[in-house]
């Protein structure tokens, strides 16, 4: 997401870019009935999490409270699943695996991939699948979704999506930089909604930065937006932004990404600036066209 963060909850745009990389999920049917045996690889084909599930403890939502707490998130997505379509697990027994193809802890999408996958697993919504289990905006769901730029917004609480194009010359000097640390969405979300305010006037100028953003053929009125959209979030979550914090003496811009304090994000800079970012102890840079689809 490279504007909207945490305002696209309250209905603000947000404009979002597609990733090369991404998560696939392979389902075999089995003669063991009720039962699921799930497997999980890293992008290095590690296997990051593997379980054995019943079915029936999905369906009736029997398993308990302090089981392994990624087996309980898995139970309880497709228990949400199963609520939407409850004819794919009765009676039936499955293999599955899933496949990133980035380091799960980077933080692309780990959680918004599987559910769009399940989903189509399922043969249901995934943004109903997303709101029932994890809640937030949808975003990631529309952008797994979409092999373009897209313009996010929630209307009267409905998911909107707009394919746009966006190839400025200017991405030849995009980069992006990961913060040696994953965000938990749910807890950002959480700190956003504890200091919420009355956001109509911010939200107007984030859209107007979005709308002008994915527009502008000039690179020094884009960082400009970029500097005006950090400013904005700050003052409203009550934090410095990530250049202020991190990279006060860095010559170009830097732009959080989705939550503000981890995963990645954006870079502009007329040179290559990894000398820098390594110095300071952040080495995993990835050019714009090495990211983005």
């Amino acid at each position: 997401m490279i504007t909207g963060e945490y305002l696209v909850l309250d209905g603000a745009k947000a404009f979002a870019l597609p990733t090369k990389m991404g998560q696939d999920l392979i389902v075999t049917d089995t003669e063991e009935i009720d039962t699921i045996r799930w497997k999980s690889l890293d992008s290095d084909q590690s296997i990051w999490f593997e379980a054995t599930l019943n079915s029936m403890e999905i369906i009736e939502k029997s398993f308990t409270a302090d089981e392994n707490s990624i087996a309980k998130v898995l139970k309880n997505i497709l228990y949400e699943a199963h609520q939407l379509n409850p004819t794919i697990l009765p009676k039936k027994g499955f293999s599955v695996e899933t496949n990133l193809t980035f380091p799960r802890f980077w933080g692309l999408g780990t959680s918004s991939t599987l559910l769009n996958n399940v989903a189509q697993w399922f043969e249901i919504n995934a943004f109903e699948l997303h709101k029932n289990s994890f809640g937030g905006s949808g975003y990631d769901i529309a952008n797994a979704q979409n092999n373009t730029p897209i313009i996010y917004q929630l209307v009267d609480g409905t998911p909107t999506v707009e394919p746009i194009t966006f190839a400025p010359h200017f991405t030849a000097n995009m980069y992006f930089l990961y913060l040696n640390e994953k965000q938990n969405s749910k807890a950002a979300i959480a700190t956003y909604y504890s200091k919420h305010q009355d956001i109509s006037k911010a939200k107007l100028k984030i859209d107007a930065i979005s709308n002008e953003l994915i527009s502008t053929k000039v690179k020094g009125r884009f960082e400009h937006l970029l500097h005006k959209h950090e400013t904005i979030l700050s003052d409203i979550l009550e934090m410095e932004t990530v250049q202020e914090r991190f990279f006060g003496d860095f010559k170009g811009t830097i732009k959080s990404l989705g939550a503000w304090g981890g995963d990645f994000v954006l870079v502009i800079s007329n040179n290559n600036p990894k000398e820098y970012f390594d110095s300071k102890g952040f080495t995993t840079l990835l050019h714009y066209h090495e990211m983005i689809l």
